[in-house]
């Protein structure tokens, strides 16, 4: 008998323990990449490029534009084939409950930057101001007006 509780106890152990490895498995706190889907990609090209001075990766290709952010990398691709690719319908109104976001490094660069975007003609959709969490912070759009909020928060200096 004790052989058996010995043996039944040995195989409930092991099955629990195997069973959490393989339930327990959790992803890493990170992102990679942000894939955005454009309407018109020779557009969205002139915007993050020229407005906004970004240099585009070696990386891109026909399929996609990379843009290589701080660690991370921002691809650009066809709304329609982007949606095909995840099996859903490419056709979307209304705010999306997600914004990119720059941290500037004081109110004064949030300032510069939305004055220089304006100027090329970049669509301001809200002026810089002080804001609920603390920070100073303003909002423009691409050209699929996907949000981007130009930002100055004081407690996170770290970037």
């Amino acid at each position: 008998m004790k052989t058996f509780s010995l043996l039944f106890g040995l195989i409930s152990v092991t099955t629990i323990v195997f069973g959490q490895n393989k339930n327990d498995i959790k992803m890493e706190q990170r992102l990679t990449t942000i894939g955005l889907g454009v309407n018109n990609l020779q557009n969205s090209i002139d915007f993050y490029e020229n407005k906004l001075g970004w240099k585009r990766s070696e990386k891109s290709n026909d399929a996609y534009i990379l843009f290589e952010i701080n660690g991370m990398h921002l691809a650009l691709y066809s709304r329609t084939d982007l949606a095909k690719d995840a099996t859903v319908d490419p056709e979307g109104t209304g705010f999306r409950g997600f914004a990119f976001s720059y941290a500037a490094k004081s109110k004064s660069e949030v300032d510069d930057l939305i004055n220089s975007l304006r100027q090329q003609g970049v669509r301001i959709i809200k002026e810089p101001q002080l804001v609920f969490w603390g920070g100073y912070s303003s909002y423009i759009s691409d050209p699929d007006d996907n949000l981007i909020e130009i930002a100055y928060h004081p407690d996170l200096l770290n970037y």
